[in-house]
Order: structure tokens, then C-alpha cells, then sequence
């Protein structure tokens, strides 16, 4: 069995060093950075063939990482970790080339089961969609327009029809 090469981007420190740790012990090379910038150099050094990536890194998308991880190598098994999960970045993670999307708290058990998975949908998984409340949707309608706007929260606030400081209230109300 050929060592498994692992990419983590996360400005958790303490978090990524966690994780980094539990993953040699599974039998991982490991390398974990916290800026977008630092990217290519280390896949080039470490030719990763799984990542994780935290959704937020800072004021950076790390959904630009997905994509940039994806274009290197289409294969590589991508899986996206965030605190504040929604339809839509789940969504845009998945076109731009994760195979797993999962909300924190996540273990190393359920990102090494997301690797496992590869990307493969479970067909029976219930169709029961909870009742959802109008937080909910205010929050997915509010992430879907940053979406849009690659998280330019001005420009996000125009299209919403709102002060700029007031979607940043909301923004940080939802402990981004």
C-alpha cells in the first residue's frame, strides 16, 4: 500500500495541528497550511491525493482552493469542512470538485469515512426534510447571495438590500 499524501487548509491552528496528528497516526504524510497563498508550493512539494479544506480561511473562500485542488488533479478525494454549512456551499463545493462536504464538529473518523466514501451518493439515505425556520432560510438566502458575490460582503449587502455593517452584524451573529 502506497503512503497516502493529506493536504489540510485550515486557520485553525490548534485545530489543524489536531487533526494533522490524528492522521499520521492513520498512516498519513501530512502537511497542514493556513494561507490560500501558500497552496501551490506545498502540493507541488507534497503531490497530495486527499485534502481537507476549511470553508473559511479568514476573509478567503476556501472554495477557491477546491477549485484550484481539483484543476491540479481530478482525483484527488476533497473534502470540505465548515463551521457554518449551507445549501448553497455544499452545492458549489461539489461543481468546483469536493467529493464530501461536512459540518464541523467532524472527527477524523468522519473525514476518513468521506475519503472512503469517494464521492459516492447512498441512495437510501431518508428523504425526511425537516421543518425549516425562517432563520434558516434567512441565513441560506443571505449565504447564497455572498455565494454569488464570492464573498464581497459590500457588494453582497447591495443585492440583499441592506447596510453593509448590517449584514456584517448578521455575519457575525451567526459566529462566522
Amino acid at each position: 500500500m502506497t503512503e497516502r499524501r493529506l493536504l489540510i487548509i485550515e486557520d485553525d491552528e490548534v485545530f489543524a495541528r489536531t487533526l494533522a496528528r490524528s492522521f499520521e497516526r492513520r498512516g498519513y504524510q501530512v502537511r497542514a497550511i493556513a494561507d490560500p497563498d501558500e497552496l501551490d508550493a506545498t502540493v507541488a512539494a507534497l503531490r497530495p491525493d486527499h485534502a481537507v479544506v476549511d470553508l473559511r480561511l479568514g476573509n478567503a473562500s476556501g472554495l477557491s482552493c477546491v477549485a484550484r485542488l481539483h484543476a491540479l488533479d481530478a482525483t484527488m478525494r476533497i473534502v470540505v469542512l465548515t463551521g457554518f454549512a449551507s445549501i448553497a456551499t455544499a452545492v458549489e463545493a461539489v461543481k468546483l470538485g469536493a467529493t464530501n462536504y461536512l459540518s464541523k464538529p467532524a472527527n477524523s473518523d468522519d473525514i476518513e469515512a468521506a475519503f472512503q466514501a469517494g464521492g459516492q451518493g447512498d441512495a437510501s439515505v431518508e428523504l425526511v426534510a425537516p421543518p425549516t425556520s425562517l432563520r434558516t432560510l434567512e441565513w441560506e438566502h443571505i449565504h447564497q447571495t455572498l455565494a454569488d458575490c464570492g464573498f464581497n460582503v459590500s457588494e453582497a449587502a447591495r443585492r440583499l438590500g441592506m447596510h453593509r455593517r448590517t449584514l456584517a452584524r448578521k455575519l457575525g451573529k451567526r459566529h462566522l
